[in-house]
């Protein structure tokens, strides 16, 4: 006779978790208990669950599993960055990356395997999407991550950025529901205001996160306001254009009164002629937001490369001429491949190769 699958326990919700108690003659507040020592305490072992009876401990291991993820193998870079290869109770891997500054401790979270986005100047792109992360999933990297704060920075984790592997938007759901987990009281309590998610720009994704009155912040990697050469360079925004993406975006603001920050990079001889400069003053202006200039981190594409400093001063000049917000984000754990565009799982080649 077949063993019966396991449930992973933390896929119940709270009242989910009630019924089940209560359909095994148990009281309301065992099922808290136990919700406690999932997401507040973070155990993944019922025999951890010291105030809960054995019975009701054996019936719960009859039943269900706690599947987690693991720290298979981290990288640590010369300023402060460690970057995780993150096994998932399947075997497949995704990373996370810890980025420390003097002011905060930010922890860039991966949502899917792989990306089915095809954004031509990312590692991650040239990975085959294998699945969306579960809510747990995402969950476990960010406790990961503060407990590694914790040990190596001696402070607590600060904030969120969803910019790891994958598009968050086309992992919706998931997305939203470890969000919830991290910001409710019962688990880690974090703030949504120190929460950011990153997209690359689905319209129809951005209106339901309005719709849905999201309280975290909101970015998007622009990176030309010229639809001709955002095609060029992440050629799916051709089923994106741009006027949709700015009608999605007004849209955000009018329902949850948040302004938006966009992502660009700037290439050398692709998006570094005034043309460009100028268009993306025009789209700022259409709404409230504010620009981050990021470095290039190459993933030896030869196509890309960094535009000059001048041209980069030139931007930010002409941004803050036209009254937007502009800063200029320097990369860090670039000598471990942790920066932004260069998650790729190359952690596992690396350390083997050692």
């Amino acid at each position: 006779m077949e063993s019966q699958v396991k449930q992973d326990i933390r896929a119940l919700s709270l009242e989910e978790l009630i019924s089940f108690f209560e359909s095994i003659g148990e009281k309301v507040f065992r099922a808290k208990q136990v919700y406690n020592w999932l997401w507040k305490n973070n155990v993944f072992s019922f025999s951890k669950m010291t105030n809960i009876s054995k019975t009701t401990r054996v019936i719960l291991e009859k039943k269900f599993i706690i599947n987690n993820i693991l720290i298979d193998l981290q990288q640590k870079s010369k300023d402060g960055t460690i970057k995780n290869s993150v096994k998932l109770h399947d075997g497949l891997l995704v990373e996370s990356v810890l980025i420390p500054t003097k002011k905060r401790i930010t922890a860039c979270i991966s949502s899917q395997v792989g990306c089915s986005l095809d954004c031509s100047f990312c590692a991650t792109s040239l990975l085959k999407r294998m699945r969306n992360l579960n809510p747990d999933e995402i969950y476990d990297q960010v406790v990961a991550i503060d407990k590694q704060s914790m040990l190596y920075h001696k402070r607590s984790l600060t904030n969120i950025v969803f910019m790891g592997m994958g598009e968050p938007l086309m992992n919706y759901k998931n997305v939203l529901l470890a969000i919830k987990k991290i910001t409710e009281p019962e688990s880690l309590g974090m703030s949504p205001r120190r929460i950011t998610l990153s997209t690359s720009g689905i319209p129809k994704m951005i209106k339901k996160l309005a719709d849905d009155k999201v309280k975290f912040g909101l970015a998007i990697s622009l990176h030309s306001a010229r639809q001709s050469i955002r095609e060029q360079i992440m050629p799916f925004t051709k089923n994106f254009p741009l006027d949709d993406l700015m009608d999605s975006l007004l849209y955000w603001y009018k329902k949850v009164n948040k302004s938006v920050t966009f992502e660009y990079i700037i290439w050398k001889g692709i998006n570094d002629q005034n043309e460009d400069i100028v268009s993306l003053i025009n789209f700022c202006k259409k709404i409230p937001s504010k620009v981050n200039l990021i470095q290039y981190n190459s993933i030896g594409n030869s196509k890309f490369i960094q535009a000059s400093k001048s041209k980069i001063n030139e931007y930010k000049n002409a941004l803050e001429k036209a009254n937007i917000t502009v800063t200029i984000r320097h990369s860090r754990g670039q000598d471990i491949e942790a920066a932004c565009g260069q998650l790729a799982n190359k952690i596992n080649e690396f350390s083997r190769a050692q």
